[in-house]
């Protein structure tokens, strides 16, 4: 099949009435979630249970409860505090095990998972107890669910770069258990260009790079993310819309944007979720893509991203085609598997046009 295939005018022809029936079944990539993040209350309190840890809250009525965020650190608070019940390989499976079961069902062909080693580090737990764990959940999720899964490691920004550096080090004797690394954690006060040296160390030793820039911080932290860090995503990046010279940059060569609205307007980046800019993006051309970020912690799944952005913004099945179409494209994958799903995502959207 061809890119070709589609028009805006064709895919205008699919009723809206089924258009969460398309979005369940596009084949889709999702590369923008913290598996820390998918960590449910339920299962912080069964791991809390079986791992001896007490928790501040009493109950997971409670703890869901005091999820009520007014910005990126109020919600890190309670991310390390939840965090704090992974202790054993075990754990980190279990966890991830749980992510892949639900993407498997909202239509996820492939995944990349963030995780943040320093937050279990910091507290004792082994590197190889975090990457094991987490490569176990992967290759399960490759031979019962079909779904394709990467690791991506990440430093907290929030922390020096020295112990970013060291970090990395750390980790190496599992190189070929993660694929890329990536930054996190708090924004803003932390641009990108205080870690040049350790991903410049990553892009010696052939790992891909991505970056969290432009979610509450300014343009200029994309900039630097771009061209110090030489990234080859970003990951939010809704500020760029402030900067009509770096919107035409990400437009021109196709730098990939993965947006988490759901997340935003948790946030607070964006007041509700019709006010978000995603659309315009989309509509300019540029490879934004939709993800679901921390998803236990912002009420949505990569499914539930898809369908309230859809409804909020008012997108038709040619958004949502796109959106999809682009999250594979931006994808860490060989030329060949990305074909596979890109004439699958074809064939799905020429059975709703013919339906």
């Amino acid at each position: 099949m061809t890119d070709s295939t589609f028009t805006f005018t064709d895919l205008q022809r699919v009723p809206q009435s089924a258009l969460p029936a398309l979005l369940k079944r596009m084949p889709k990539a999702e590369l923008h979630i913290h598996i820390e993040g998918s960590l449910e209350p339920e299962m912080i309190f069964q791991l809390a249970q079986r791992n001896g840890v007490s928790l501040t809250y009493p109950d997971v009525e409670s703890l869901r409860r005091a999820y009520a965020f007014k910005d990126l650190q109020s919600f890190l608070d309670i991310y390390y505090a939840g965090a704090s019940v992974l202790l054993h390989e075990r754990d980190f499976e279990d966890m991830a095990w749980a992510y892949f079961q639900r993407a498997a069902a909202d239509g996820v062909v492939h995944a990349e998972l963030f995780f943040d080693p320093q937050t279990h580090t910091a507290r004792g737990v082994p590197m190889g107890a975090v990457i094991e764990g987490l490569h176990r959940a992967c290759q399960r999720a490759h031979a019962e669910l079909g779904v394709h899964a990467e690791l991506i490691l990440c430093f907290l920004r929030h922390l020096s770069e020295e112990a970013a550096l060291q970090t990395l080090e750390e980790a190496l004797p599992w190189r070929d258990r993660f694929m890329g690394v990536g930054l996190d954690s708090s924004e803003l006060g932390h641009p990108p260009s205080k870690f040049q040296r350790v991903f410049a160390r990553a892009r010696r030793l052939g790992l891909h790079v991505v970056a969290h820039a432009g979610e509450e911080g300014p343009p200029s932290y994309i900039y630097e993310a771009l061209d110090l860090l030489q990234v080859e995503r970003i990951d939010h990046g809704v500020q760029a819309l402030q900067d009509t010279a770096l919107m035409q940059r990400l437009v021109r060569d196709q730098i990939p944007l993965t947006v988490c609205p759901l997340s935003n307007v948790k946030l607070c980046v964006f007041g509700q979720l019709t006010a978000h800019n995603l659309r315009q993006m989309l509509e300019l051309g540029a490879c934004v893509s939709i993800h679901s970020d921390d998803p236990a912690y912002f009420g949505g799944y990569l499914l539930d991203n898809f369908q309230q952005t859809c409804d909020a913004l008012q997108l038709n099945a040619w958004h949502a085609y796109q959106l999809a179409r682009n999250s594979l494209q931006a994808s860490f994958v060989s030329n060949e598997q990305r074909q596979i799903w890109l004439d699958q995502l074809e064939a799905c959207c020429l059975r709703a046009l013919s339906s």
